[in-house]
C-alpha cells in the first residue's frame, strides 16, 4: 500500500473518532428522543445543533468540514496512487494533510484564533500540493 493511501485510511478512522467525540456529548446533551428521532422542524422548532452547547456544535463544524475536505483529499490520493506518481512530495504533503486535520479538532472546538484557519489551510495546501505534484 502506498503512503498516500495508509494516509488516506487513517484520516478515515480520524473521522470515525470525530464523529464518536461529537456524537457522545451530543447525545449526553440533547437526550436520545432528540439524536433518534427523524429531527422534523416542525418537531424541534430549532435545528438540532443549535441546541446543543457550543463546544459539541464546534464538534460537529469541524466533523462536517472534514467529510469536505476528505472529498477533495481522497481525489488527490487516487490521482497520485493511479498515475503512479507517489513521490517524497506527495507522501509529505499527505502526512501534512492528517497533522492538520488531528489539530484542526481542537483548534475548532477550542475556537483558537486564528489559528483554526491557518490549521485548515495547511491541510488544503497540501491537498493542492499532491494534485500539483501528480501533473508535473
Amino acid at each position: 500500500m502506498t503512503t498516500e493511501l495508509t494516509v488516506l485510511a487513517l484520516a478515515a478512522l480520524l473521522q470515525v473518532v470525530q464523529f464518536v467525540l461529537m456524537a457522545v456529548p451530543a447525545n449526553m446533551e440533547l437526550g436520545v428522543g432528540k439524536t433518534l428521532s427523524p429531527r422534523d422542524m416542525q418537531r424541534l422548532k430549532t435545528p438540532l445543533m443549535d441546541q446543543a452547547s457550543v463546544k459539541t456544535g464546534r464538534l460537529n463544524r469541524a466533523l462536517m468540514n472534514h467529510f469536505e475536505a476528505l472529498t477533495l483529499f481522497t481525489i488527490a490520493v487516487i490521482v497520485v496512487t493511479l498515475g503512479d506518481q507517489s513521490s517524497a512530495v506527495t507522501q509529505t504533503a499527505a502526512w501534512a494533510y492528517l497533522a492538520a486535520r488531528i489539530l484542526y479538532v481542537p483548534a475548532y472546538a477550542f475556537g483558537w484564533v486564528p489559528w483554526r484557519s491557518l490549521i485548515w489551510a495547511v491541510g488544503f495546501g497540501a491537498t493542492v500540493v499532491m494534485l500539483l505534484a501528480a501533473l508535473i
